[in-house]
């Protein structure tokens, strides 16, 4: 366990990998969304 260890937190990050352990941010488009609304309520 430590850096080498894919499977750990620290070994993704070290490696700069992503996965379960070591999750991508995931992108919220707030402004595609307004657009969407504002069109169904005209």
């Amino acid at each position: 366990m430590g850096r080498g260890d894919l499977r750990t937190r620290k070994g993704k990050i070290f490696r700069g990998t992503k996965g379960k352990t070591h999750q991508k941010k995931r992108r919220v488009d707030i402004g595609k969304n307004k657009k969407a609304e504002s069109r169904a309520s005209k």
